[in-house]
């Protein structure tokens, strides 16, 4: 959902103070949340719909009835550090409205996690926090997939040690296994990732699905939720139906670390499903790898006139907002406001279709000793790389020109060893003979 005239609810987990609305002022350095970042007492919270605001006095929020103190701001001051994985996930593992909402492989069990779970991050390893790859320079914080990556190029700090630390061929080199291992001749199309994080969500369960169309329903007149087996929520009024899923295996794309996105004033094609957006690469690009995704699917309001995506108004505003999905429950009133907060054109007829997202899986590390089998991928069967077509893998793919050669290839060099040993079993006979 678009956080536009939702600013106030959505903004909670962003590090800036009070933004509620249009009129926020980006260039204001007041604004800023240093606390969130850096705070080590544990008790700095944001209000939930508070526009990124602790709560300025004890204060109970009805969503999810939990109470919010007012910080101790001289405790909460003087203890600023270095981020800490509890820093990091306060907003990473929780995003979306709960923990393992959106990343299938941030979620809080990543606080604390063994080596099984992650081999740098373990407690019981290397105990890695985040701010060790995501390495920082006057508060830019090398990432991955964003507009200017940290890492342009595949360089190692073997080679450069001033290059940032966020690809793995930053500390382990294009060759990081033994020396002629046949994996090192994968670096080039294959992502370390593909072949380390087997399954992301192998503590907690991930959200594999939401469907916001079965929203609305009531018990009694009132709103309510239903859970599943996993204890997290499969139903409820304000937001609609779940499916969520541990030890999940990703899904699997070119990719080149840029991200496509559509917008609402994009086009779509009602008879299919709408992938919000998509990894960029092909198999001919020199920078793309073969790499893990979530795949995270679901169903979202759309003009069937105009054909593009709704922007809904879920928050209400005050006593007085009724378009507020989460006040009346009319889709129709809760989409003409948020249109129209954006500036954008309403048909006044709406219907709900398939769309898809997509979050790469770089996180749960797992040990050498699960490390996705060769067969896995190299099978004839439904392996982990089926949909990945337009190339030839050995044992996945059939062509007949090659496999023929192959096959000559291989008696040929049996022939030949049998000739060479019978000729020396002959030949020992001849010497022993004279």
């Amino acid at each position: 959902m678009n956080i536009q005239s939702n600013e106030a609810r959505c903004t909670s987990c962003h590090a800036g103070y009070g933004w509620k609305g249009k009129d926020f002022d980006f260039t204001d350095p007041t604004r800023v949340d240093c606390l969130v970042c850096h705070e080590q007492t544990g008790t700095y919270k944001k209000f939930p719909a508070g526009a990124g605001n602790p709560a300025p006095e004890t204060m109970v929020f009805k969503g999810n009835g939990k109470t919010y103190h007012p910080p101790e701001w001289n405790k909460v001051a003087q203890s600023v550090g270095r981020p800490t994985r509890r820093n990091c996930g306060t907003c990473h593992f929780f995003g979306g409205g709960g923990d393992g909402v959106k990343h299938g492989d941030l979620d809080s069990s990543l606080i604390k996690p063994n080596k099984m779970l992650d081999v740098h991050m373990g407690t019981d390893g290397q105990n890695f926090d985040c701010v060790r790859c995501h390495s920082t320079t006057l508060h830019n914080i090398a990432g991955r997939v964003y507009t200017t990556p940290a890492s342009e190029h595949r360089k190692s700090l073997i080679e450069d040690d001033l290059a940032s630390k966020i690809t793995c061929e930053s500390c382990h080199s294009s060759t990081p296994h033994k020396e002629d291992a046949k994996a090192n001749d994968h670096t080039d199309k294959v992502a370390c990732q593909s072949c380390h994080i087997p399954a992301f969500a192998r503590v907690n369960p991930t959200k594999m699905w939401w469907d916001w169309s079965t929203a609305g329903k009531k018990k009694d007149g009132k709103p309510y939720t239903e859970k599943d087996e996993l204890g997290k929520p499969k139903y409820t009024t304000k937001k609609g139906s779940f499916i969520w899923s541990k030890n999940v295996q990703p899904e699997y794309f070119w990719f080149n670390g840029s991200i496509e996105h559509m917008t609402v004033r994009d086009t779509i094609d009602p008879s299919l499903p709408v992938a919000i957006n998509q990894p960029v690469g092909d198999m001919d690009d020199p920078n793309s790898r073969i790499f893990p995704f979530k795949v995270h699917r679901g169903k979202l309001p759309y003009d069937k006139v105009n054909k593009n995506l709704a922007i809904l108004h879920l928050f209400p505003k005050g006593k007085e907002d009724k378009a507020a999905y989460w006040k009346g429950y009319d889709w129709n009133k809760a989409i003409a406001y948020g249109m129209e907060y954006a500036g954008l054109k309403y048909s006044g007829e709406y219907d709900f279709i398939e769309t898809s997202y997509v979050f790469p899986s770089t996180h749960m590390v797992a040990p050498r000793e699960k490390v996705v089998a060769c067969a896995e991928c190299h099978t004839r069967s439904d392996g982990r790389l089926a949909k990945l077509t337009g190339m030839y893998l050995p044992s996945r793919d059939r062509f007949g020109m090659l496999d023929t050669i192959g096959w000559v290839a291989v008696l040929g060099s049996l022939a030949g060893v049998l000739l060479h040993g019978l000729t020396r079993m002959f030949t020992s006979n001849d010497r022993k003979r004279g």
